[in-house]
């Protein structure tokens, strides 16, 4: 039977800077249901990329000193390599600035200009370049722009506009007759009632300011505006012509789904599919703008030094635990939550807990009671028929969820069928029945049960965590199994040998230990802003920047008499060096990780000439907890190891007479 076509789009990311895990969550959701249609028998034709075009990218390559392409390539690089980390399987990385799409967009704009639905006039108006938006006075929320809240700037210049209230009337028709076009029901209330009813304007689609861009072959002064030029790739990177298309886009287009973030609806929903209704393309069936992901409850931000990046948490934690938090965690409408602490609890709680234990133990009573022969004697019991409904109703429940978009649920009633299969061994208590022979039938059903219920959720789970799934099947000497079967008990065949010794699937953190190496992170990430920040002239906190110099580590000179009050101003501690390092191209510098009770400061000490990095670990020091962070040698500082100095310079750490704890306070 011929396969049924299926083409699913992210929203391309733009090159502005490394995506963090909010934006690594979009693909990561995409690639989920990239792999459950597979498993469904759908040809997929899952694409991806970069929109590299734009004032901001121009801007931003100006302040680095490189070409905007210089600097689009090495970001689009940084998007492809995280998307690739994630185990993501896209068909088709596009990028903006192929030469292929950017071809297509001008013939594009040009059939527009010559069907008159493109005129040439003037702007002016409230301009963001952030969001490459131009505003009304009117549309403009506490005077700044409605989408991200940065400052908008009055601009005028020549623009090429589009007629969008020629297809308005049309696109309200379709929104409204195809009740499943936007998604979640919320987004399509907001389009309608905010922009679609009260009226379309038409819509600025070349700019001059800048030249970072596809320009207008009829007229190049001009460059074609950010949005036609990203939307458009949708089509022109599967084939899409106006003189002719290929057989891949009329293979897979229309669009089953465009998988965006809730932010960029608009652009979407209304935008979109007018060009196309212009263009006498078939709309996509499908938008889904999903919700965001907030760092503890906050919208993520370098600027707040609040931002998880995906290659952060993989570090801590691998590939399919960051691809389950973020798949889990996010609602279905709303917008969802990341913590450090929740990754942390999430990870020690389902994937140790209930499914790693679940899978060690498994393996493990095989081999203890049965030499690792898994054997079906057929022995079974009414508790048996409760665990294997659960098993073979599952894949049904999660394909529905699947259809919705509901994901999080989806992945949620995997978890369902593993912690049943743990209620299933508090039900049946293999280690009692092993102390009686002549249980030893039951017993074998028993582990027969539980094994076929984990290789039936493994292969239920691969669409979600694809490596923990193969990991899982291998260790029970198995293959993963085909989506039609998954509604069937007992085809893991009998007198198969489990391995002896299993693999801990996801071994327990220690959350103290993780949280600092959260905080060094968190440090470095500070440093690197900063640092970017001072490339580019800028400053972090928008003022002068702390000093740089190696000599302002120390200063010897006498200082004047304080007073009383003066020295209660400032906190000292006992703090303990869990690690330490060499400050790059820095001859006198050292930076510690000091902890002082709960938390852990970076301090950077000038005391490289008497103490190697090795030897500060383990050390007891006192530490001025309260002093201003400053920048030495590039490198945040937020403390000062107190040190005595000799008359000949020689410089040693004080440290308590007696062993004291850290965070002890020293007064």
């Amino acid at each position: 039977m011929e396969k049924k076509n299926y083409y699913l789009t992210t929203a391309i990311a733009y090159t502005s800077g490394k995506p963090h895990i909010g934006n690594t969550y979009e693909i990561v959701l995409a690639d989920a249901i990239a792999r459950f249609k597979r498993e469904e028998g759908y040809d997929v034709y899952f694409q991806t990329g970069t929109d590299e075009h734009g004032q901001k990218i121009q801007e931003k390559a100006e302040q680095f000193g490189v070409t905007p392409k210089e600097y689009v390539d090495r970001i689009s690089g940084e998007v492809k390599r995280i998307w690739d980390l994630m185990n993501t399987t896209y068909d088709n990385f596009v990028r903006t600035t192929d030469k292929d799409h950017e071809a297509c967009v001008q013939k594009i704009f040009q059939k527009l200009y010559e069907k008159g639905d493109i005129y040439k006039g003037a702007y002016e108006g409230l301009y963001c370049t952030p969001c490459e938006s131009f505003w009304t006075e009117s549309q403009l929320v506490d005077g700044k722009c409605p989408d991200c809240g940065r400052e908008v700037k009055p601009a005028k210049e020549e623009a090429y506009f589009f007629r969008m209230s020629k297809y308005a009337d049309r696109l309200i028709e379709h929104i409204n007759s195809h009740p499943g076009f936007i998604q979640p029901v919320s987004r399509k209330n907001e389009m309608m009632n905010n922009f679609l009813l009260p009226g379309l304007q038409d819509l600025c689609v070349s700019r001059t300011s800048f030249s970072w861009g596809i320009p207008v072959n009829f007229d190049p002064k001009h460059v074609v505006y950010v949005w036609l030029d990203a939307l458009t790739n949708y089509i022109t990177k599967i084939g899409y012509d106006p003189d002719g298309s290929s057989e891949l886009f009329e293979k897979y287009w229309p669009a089953d789904l465009h998988l965006i973030g809730k932010d960029i609806v608009r652009f979407h929903t209304i935008y979109w599919p007018i060009f196309l209704m212009a263009l006498d393309v078939p709309l996509p069936k499908q938008v889904f703008g999903h919700p965001w992901m907030l760092q503890g409850g906050d919208k993520m931000s370098k600027s707040k030094g609040n931002v998880i990046y995906a290659d952060d948490m993989v570090s801590l934690f691998g590939v399919d635990a960051t691809r389950y938090f973020v798949l889990h965690e996010m609602p279905y409408e709303n917008d969802g939550i990341i913590t450090w602490e929740l990754v942390i609890e999430r990870f020690n709680s389902d994937l140790a807990n209930i499914l790693g234990n679940l899978v060690n133990r498994t393996i493990s009573m095989s081999n203890k009671y049965f030499d690792g022969t898994v054997t079906k004697t057929g022995v079974s019991e009414p508790v048996d028929e409760d665990l294997k409904g659960v098993v073979t109703g599952t894949r049904a429940k999660v394909a529905e969820k699947m259809e919705d978009l509901r994901v999080a649920d989806a992945i949620t009633l995997v978890f369902d069928l593993f912690r049943r299969c743990n209620k299933y061994i508090d039900e049946t208590c293999p280690w009692v029945l092993a102390k009686d022979e002549a249980q030893k039938d039951r017993l074998a059903e028993v582990l027969y049960n539980l094994t076929e219920s984990i290789v039936v959720g493994a292969s239920l789970l691969t669409s979600f965590l694809p490596e923990t799934a193969e990991k899982i099947v291998k260790q029970l000497n198995t293959s993963l199994r085909p989506y039609e079967t998954l509604d069937q008990f007992g085809l893991y065949e009998s007198g198969t040998k489990v391995t002896e010794k299993p693999e801990i699937l996801f071994a327990r953190l220690d959350g103290k230990e993780v949280m600092e190496k959260v905080e060094k992170i968190r440090l470095a990430q500070i440093a690197e802003y900063e640092a970017e920040q001072k490339l580019t002239g800028q400053s972090a906190d928008g003022g002068a920047e702390a000093p740089d110099v190696e000599e302002t580590v120390m200063d010897m000179e006498p200082k004047e008499e304080i007073t009383y009050e003066d020295f209660m101003k400032m906190q000292f501690q006992v703090g303990e060096i869990i690690a330490c390092e060499e400050v790059k191209n820095s001859r006198k510098l050292l930076c510690s990780q000091v902890r002082i009770g709960s938390q852990v400061k970076q301090i950077v000490s000038g005391i490289k000439a008497f103490y190697k990095p090795e030897e500060m670990v383990g050390k007891k020091v006192m530490v001025l907890v309260n002093l201003k962070p400053a920048k030495l040698a590039g490198v945040l500082s937020e403390g000062m190891l107190l040190c005595a100095e000799d008359a000949s310079g020689n410089l040693a750490l004080v440290a308590p007479e007696k062993d004291m704890p850290a965070g002890a306070e020293i007064c």
